[in-house]
């Protein structure tokens, strides 16, 4: 698990792709926040939510699932409930993504025991969007 801002600094900086799992077209969400903050740093935002697949949201095309996605994401950025997290996690192992991370208020320690078996890097009870502000990280690019 990381914790420290130096291991979270590096997860951010060396991220460029992430999938926004429960992204929501609607602005005042913290979803569509933290996914409109995370395009304006840079990265490349997958939103995944499967009752808007095929819209759009701040311009991405929605999945319906990270099976759905072309390419394994860098991250899954999680804003599920703690306890719908596991099946989450287990699609990003099975995707081949690098990270999870669990938004604000959302642990499972189960299944960040299975990503980090897997050999992901994990992420819980935080906010990129807060992290990368509070790191002064630089856009990426």
């Amino acid at each position: 698990m990381l914790q420290t801002d130096k291991e979270i600094a590096a997860l951010l900086q060396e991220t460029r792709t992430i999938a926004v799992i429960g992204a929501s077209p609607k602005d005042t969400r913290p979803s569509h926040q933290v996914m409109e903050f995370l395009l304006a740093q840079g990265y490349e935002v997958f939103p995944i939510n499967p009752g808007h697949a095929g819209e759009q949201i701040l311009g991405q095309t929605v999945y319906a699932s990270l099976e759905d996605l072309p390419n394994a994401p860098d991250m899954v950025d999680i804003f599920r409930r703690s306890e719908e997290v596991g099946p989450v996690v287990d699609a990003a192992i099975a995707k081949g993504a690098k990270s999870v991370w669990m938004q604000i208020g959302v642990i499972n320690e189960e299944a960040a025991g299975r990503a980090e078996a897997a050999g992901l890097k994990v992420v819980m009870d935080r906010c990129p969007k807060i992290e990368v502000a509070r790191l002064r990280l630089p856009p990426i690019g």
